[in-house]
């Protein structure tokens, strides 16, 4: 028994599950479900089964059940939180594991209050063409391991809302944070209609091309997307596919450093870098480059890092071995190119084996892995322009196109904004998402989109009545 009860009751004995450490210490926090294809395919069944009467309660009554499952995060967030800091590894305070356990509450509670009615699309003497948004069926959500428990929700609430059951699949690394927010909507939701497998790749393999399954919402890498966007061939699921993101932004001339500084910083390094729609390479303006430069540098160098579950901590750890091992590479290979480490550039093997410092590098240009790879984690390259059409064809040269930013000039930001090819282009700020804005990639990024109305009908099928 820990001092967590949530986490008590999704852990389960150690001589059927698999440890799993903590991000920052590699202790083992609890042991997690092993579950195999047979697993799944039990699952499926008893959301099929579960799905029928859940459909038949109407909007109305699915979104009542839902806000009582959202009061029930409320209610229990600070376990959830502590779950979350310790498993993966981002802290408690600031955009950390307070922030994701209270966000599953809050888009949880915006799927139920949102309104979805018929959409006239004909109207004339004697007939009337309406649609209608009805429910699909099971519902499959393979989730990340950056934002577990958040991203998880932002698959599950509107599929639920919408009259689906759902069958979850959490990432190896950080299945426990997964199984407490299905714990705490599960006392609420009805037997069988909501169900998290915890398996191996094997399993995740299996959901795409699953007979019983029919839509897949996955968020993960474009390789994998691509994998499972083969698979479902073979029995035409839906997909929603919010995939990898190399975000640029761009720092017009005439921007204010002191200014931008702060949200910049934070577009850049939320979770530690370790987000889809995190800024990833920055394109600087040779006029404020070194300004901007000095302003991050000073920001990376004061902001403290250290174990999640440290109060005072704000950047976390490398979720995972992997992570950590593709972070130094990259800084690595710059470093080997002539690039300059203006700070960090290393490991901090002081806080842990998984830690890296904050990292600014310059003097790098676009060909160099560290711009070209999507680094998910504490490090940005900045690279000094002079031209604007230049930087613009730098940051659309990308083959993904999740989100972007522009800074600067309003005005001038807009005209910029219009021209960047991404899923979302944010004007003085970054990554910033809204439970009612829908958001979705383009190009490699994936396809489909999440949020609000538009991803609620995502979640459904269309189908026209006329009478």
């Amino acid at each position: 028994m820990t001092e967590n009860a949530l986490l008590d009751a999704v852990t389960v004995d150690a001589d059927s599950g698999r440890p799993i450490p903590d991000a920052a210490t590699g202790e083992t926090i609890g042991f997690a479900p092993v579950q195999s294809v047979a697993d799944l395919d039990e699952a499926v069944d008893a959301a099929r089964a579960a799905q029928i009467e859940w459909a038949r309660l109407g909007h109305e009554e699915r979104s009542r059940v839902l806000r009582l499952a959202a009061e029930e995060i409320e209610t229990h967030a600070e376990e959830l939180a502590g779950v979350i800091a310790r498993e993966q590894g981002k802290p408690l305070n600031g955009a950390g594991a307070r922030f994701e356990a209270a966000g599953c509450a809050v888009w949880v509670r915006n799927a139920a209050d949102t309104v979805i009615e018929p959409e006239v699309l004909f109207e004339a003497e004697g007939t009337r063409s309406e649609m209608h948004y009805v429910p699909l069926g099971v519902v499959a959500a393979i989730g990340p391991w950056n934002w577990p428990a958040l991203i998880g929700i932002w698959q599950i609430a509107p599929a639920l809302r919408m009259g689906n059951a759902v069958v979850v699949k959490p990432s190896s690394y950080t299945p426990l944070s997964v199984l407490a927010v299905v714990e705490l909507m599960n006392r609420h939701l009805p037997d069988g209609l909501l169900a998290v497998v915890s398996g191996s790749r094997e399993v995740g393999a299996a959901i795409a091309r699953h007979p019983g399954i029919d839509k897949v919402m996955f968020t993960g890498s474009t390789e994998t997307g691509r994998e499972i966007v083969r698979s479902s061939a073979e029995n035409l699921a839906r997909l929603t596919l919010e995939l990898g993101g190399n975000d640029p932004g761009i720092v017009l001339p005439g921007a204010d450093a002191r200014a931008i500084a702060e949200s910049l910083f934070w577009g850049i390094f939320i979770n530690t870098g370790q987000t889809c729609a995190a800024l990833k390479r920055l394109y600087v303006h040779d006029s404020v480059h070194d300004a901007v430069v000095a302003e991050l540098q000073a920001l990376a160098e004061s902001t403290p890092m250290g174990p999640g579950t440290g109060e005072e901590n704000l950047l976390g750890p490398l979720t995972t071995p992997q992570q950590f091992e593709i972070v130094a590479r990259l800084v690595d290979d710059a470093r080997a190119r002539g690039a300059k480490i203006v700070t960090g550039g290393e490991p901090a093997p002081e806080l842990g084996a998984h830690f890296y410092r904050t990292t600014i590098v310059t003097d790098i240009e676009d060909g160099a892995a560290l711009v070209d790879e999507e680094q998910f984690g504490p490090v940005i390259p900045v690279i000094r322009y002079s031209d604007l059409e230049d930087a613009i064809a730098r940051a659309n040269a990308s083959e993904q196109g999740l989100g972007a930013s522009v800074w600067g000039d309003p005005v001038q930001a807009r005209e910029v904004a219009e021209r960047i090819e991404a899923g979302t282009v944010w004007i003085n700020q970054h990554g910033t998402l809204n439970p009612m804005v829908p958001f979705g990639g383009v190009k490699a990024s994936g396809y489909g989109l999440e949020f609000g109305a538009h991803g609620l009908q995502a979640v459904a099928a269309p189908k026209v009545i006329t009478v």
